[in-house]
């Protein structure tokens, strides 16, 4: 990765970064003035603050503090200093339970309405998504033993329509996690209706963080788009080859080349190897010498040249489809996206805690940085995506009853209801240090998984 790239990743981070921790404090400062609470100080980040200002009548310091992956709302409260006679009836600590419960839980809600607001202005705009069309799939999956064939369009996963690929590989995921097969109603080339039955079994819940599309054999369909550039990187090694838009490619080496499919496989099977290249530019033959760049690809050492397929519009509407909504069923299809996605954000933490489900599911920074880049140079669609992704994750991290994160503090609550009283600083202080202890074994095992995957790539 070049110094653009890197700061291009670290940028689209960093935005995600900071708009996550803001609506998130944000929401325990706004219900926290709306009990009448008096907030202190509003803090993204943890350590000391590099910016600070106050503003409003109780001034509120509003700080941007160096440690970025955080943040919190300092309140008054007379167990962390004293509190004014006359201020007494602001102090947090001073509020019933059920006041105190709204200012600790306000701050997942704003992350999951975050999440609502993002997909239903996707909703509305439209997003453009791959149609579930399948390929022929490899001999001795699962896929070939349910009779899929090629160009099979997917209309419904075990009663559940599908528009998408997304949609479908959602679907697949759950049966998966159920433990059950995916029935699928498909549509072939010719038209007909049919049914295959895919065994799901092929794909161990554990390590559902492989891919298992491939491994049950469900690869995307690829129409035969001709070996046509498109599209040259600036700074690739097709662009000082003087390869160019436009250039149509023939053979590579003496092999005849016949689709793109056939140029990009053969390119990536040449990773540091020179080839000989036989292009055809404005109806004159002629031929250039590269040499495929090696990189890192699922754990693969593959070839690049910087080169893209000319978009072809016939294809594109075979492959795409627009997902679009009015202004009510995109609300209605918004909170159900985030209710679902937060379930079964949930259930993978239940089975990962009873062992069914691999902890390499966890990521840490480093990967959600380089989805965060991802996603930003595949456009601001995939990137507000992304954002919603994240937000519902970090909404549901912080309900999970771990002392120390928001659904810690909901959790003594309810045990200080059923008590009839609060519990003592002793036993608090133990839960802290309890959460804590958790909370740095869950970051260990997250930047584990990250370093695992620089290393395999």
């Amino acid at each position: 990765m070049n110094h653009g790239s890197l700061l291009w990743y670290l940028g689209a981070f960093a935005l995600a970064l900071g708009i996550l921790i803001v609506v998130h404090e944000l929401g325990h400062y706004l219900v926290a003035r709306l009990v009448g609470i008096k907030v202190l100080r509003f803090s993204v980040g943890f350590g000391k603050p590099l910016v600070s200002r106050r503003f409003g009548a109780d001034g509120t310091e509003w700080s941007l503090a160096a440690f970025p992956l955080g943040g919190y709302v300092k309140m008054l409260d007379e167990r962390e200093a004293e509190v004014p006679t006359a201020e007494l009836h602001r102090a947090f600590n001073r509020q019933s339970v059920g006041r105190r419960s709204l200012v600790v839980v306000a701050g997942p809600i704003a992350n999951l309405l975050l999440a609502v607001l993002l997909y239903w202005v996707l909703f509305i705009h439209g997003v453009d998504e791959m149609r579930p069309l399948l390929a022929a799939p490899p001999v001795a999956t699962a896929a070939a033993q349910a009779g899929i064939e090629e160009g099979e369009l997917v209309r419904s996963v075990s009663g559940t329509a599908v528009t998408t690929l997304q949609d479908f590989r959602w679907q697949v995921m759950h049966r998966i996690m159920d433990r059950q097969p995916a029935i699928l109603e498909v549509i072939n080339q010719r038209g007909e209706i049919a049914f295959r039955t895919l065994d799901t079994t092929a794909v161990n819940a554990v390590e559902l963080d492989e891919d298992f599309t491939r491994i049950l054999g469900l690869a995307p369909y690829r129409p035969r788009l001709k070996p046509i550039i498109g599209a040259v990187a600036a700074g690739s090694v097709a662009e000082a080859a003087g390869i160019m838009i436009g250039d149509e490619v023939r053979a590579i080496d003496g092999k005849t080349i016949r689709s793109w499919t056939e140029l990009a496989t053969t390119i990536r099977a040449s990773s540091g190897k020179p080839i000989s290249i036989a292009i055809v530019r404005d109806g004159a033959a002629r031929e250039v010498q590269v040499t495929p760049k090696a990189e890192k690809e699922g754990g693969q050492t593959v070839g690049r040249i910087g080169v893209g397929v000319r978009d072809d519009p016939e294809a594109r509407a075979q492959l795409m489809v627009q997902v679009r909504f009015g202004p009510v069923d995109a609300l209605g299809k918004a909170v159900s996206q985030t209710w679902d996605t937060s379930v079964f954000s949930l259930r993978m933490i239940g089975r990962m805690l009873v062992g069914e489900l691999s902890w390499k599911n966890i990521s840490g920074p480093v990967t959600i940085a380089d989805y965060a880049g991802q996603s930003a140079r595949l456009g601001i669609d995939h990137y507000l995506k992304f954002l919603a992704l994240i937000s519902i994750s970090l909404g549901v991290l912080n309900l999970l009853p771990i002392p120390i994160l928001d659904g810690g503090h909901l959790l003594y609550y309810l045990v200080e209801v059923i008590k009839g009283g609060p519990l003592s600083e002793r036993v608090m202080e133990i839960g802290q240090q309890i959460g804590l202890g958790l909370l740095v074994l869950l970051m260990a095992f997250a930047f584990y998984n990250d370093i695992n995957r620089l290393i395999s790539g």
